[in-house]
């Protein structure tokens, strides 16, 4: 088919270089408008790498998380969980030297500070949050305090030029009172001052090269809503089959002697267990509605083993018996104890942390104090079975020996 006269013309004015030179500022807009649209998505420069979630996703998951441990049973009950086994009955922070382990005790439990209470509450947000940023304060004596900065009041956290994990400032969610958003200077030990205040950072479920943390209730916010609103489904289901109507047919001479009839009986209807008599022109009966669901227990246990799964608890931690044996229950705990003593690990990594950038602060005004002391900090026994079996063996040895 010969080409029409537009094409023809088309070709003749973009031939040889023009069609070029109209290529290349094609490409050139095309890639301007990309990158427009990446940074209005981002809301930040294109130097953030792509393993973190983007402002408004991570936004979205922080309050999702929140607002699940809130009304969520299930969502509570998981960072319970956690809580109740990495903090346990509490930590122990400890130093040889002298000096230094009587100012720790002073400063673990400062009433401004109360750390045995504190912990649980970091360790919730940990679970809750991903991320943890405490914000240390001074005073003249050196003793220091710490609160945290709320993930989700931050917009971004500034990182070194080399290091996505060294912190250098946390910039804060713009506030319409202020003219710039709040800004928190990242600790440093070779620029601190001891007095200023300064942030810190700690992540969990942080992908490799990227900066912020995820919430352990990340993965479980979809299924959790999924099995709450099958069980409240279930709930209104169970509701309406219980309610129903009676039914009276009967001989009436018009419709005003039906009505009347009505309207007499919703003034006093039949309450259950009394004894209703009627005469041969009226019969009576009762409409309830057929609501059948079938293999609804097999419906709910199979979302709530994917919320066992993504926790990484048995189901019998989330109050579904897994098995009628004791044998079973146990060792589906096995899996569970050792995800718990990993978070274990990373929480005493944070407490020491902390607990030496106090010592290190108080050190520039007690000489009493040594900066350079080794801390020893202790969780508790995750599972007090490894003690049992460990005091089973230690008694048969010294029965065979």
């Amino acid at each position: 088919m010969p080409p029409n006269i537009f094409e023809r013309i088309t070709h003749t004015i973009f031939n040889g270089a023009i069609t070029s030179e109209v290529k290349r500022r094609v490409a050139l807009a095309v890639r301007e408008i990309d990158r427009d649209t990446d940074r209005m998505i981002r809301g930040r420069s294109d130097t953030e790498g792509w393993r973190d979630r983007y402002g408004y996703d991570r936004d979205t998951v922080l309050r999702d998380s929140l607002k699940a441990w809130r009304e969520n049973p299930i969502a509570r009950r998981i960072v319970g969980l956690t809580t109740q086994y990495v903090v346990g009955k509490g930590l122990t922070v400890e130093c040889k030297h002298e000096g230094t382990d009587k100012f720790i005790k002073q400063w673990w439990g400062h009433r401004l500070n109360h750390m045995d209470i504190r912990v649980m509450e970091w360790c919730d947000e940990l679970t809750r949050a991903g991320n943890l940023i405490p914000l240390i304060s001074t005073d003249i004596s050196g003793m220091t305090f710490i609160r945290a900065v709320p993930a989700c009041d931050l917009d971004d956290v500034i990182t070194a030029d080399n290091d996505v994990e060294q912190p250098v400032r946390f910039i804060g969610k713009q506030d319409p009172a202020l003219n710039e958003p709040p800004t928190y200077t990242a600790y440093n030990e070779a620029e601190d001052d001891g007095v200023s205040p300064r942030a810190l950072h700690y992540a969990v479920n942080r992908p490799i090269g990227a900066k912020w943390g995820e919430p352990d209730l990340a993965p479980l916010l979809k299924w959790l809503t999924r099995y709450a609103n099958w069980l409240e489904d279930r709930v209104r289901l169970n509701h309406f089959r219980q309610m129903f109507i009676f039914i009276v047919r009967g001989v009436f001479e018009n419709p005003a002697a039906k009505r009347a009839r009505q309207e007499e009986i919703n003034a006093e209807p039949p309450t259950p267990g009394s004894t209703l008599v009627t005469d041969q022109n009226e019969a009576w009966g009762v409409l309830n509605p057929q609501l059948d669901s079938f293999e609804a227990q097999e419906d709910g246990l199979a979302i709530k083993k994917m919320l066992a799964t993504g926790s990484g608890n048995p189901l019998h931690f989330l109050g579904e018996p897994e098995s009628s044996t004791r044998t079973t229950a146990e060792s589906a705990g096995g899996p569970t104890f050792r995800y718990y003593e990993q978070r274990q690990l990373f929480f005493v990594y944070v407490i020491r942390d902390l607990t030496s950038v106090a010592i290190r602060r108080r050190a520039r005004v007690d000489k009493t104090v040594d900066p350079n002391a080794e801390i020893a900090v202790r969780g508790a026994d995750i599972s007090g079975r490894d003690n049992a079996a460990l005091a089973n063996a230690a008694s048969t040895l010294i029965y065979a020996l």
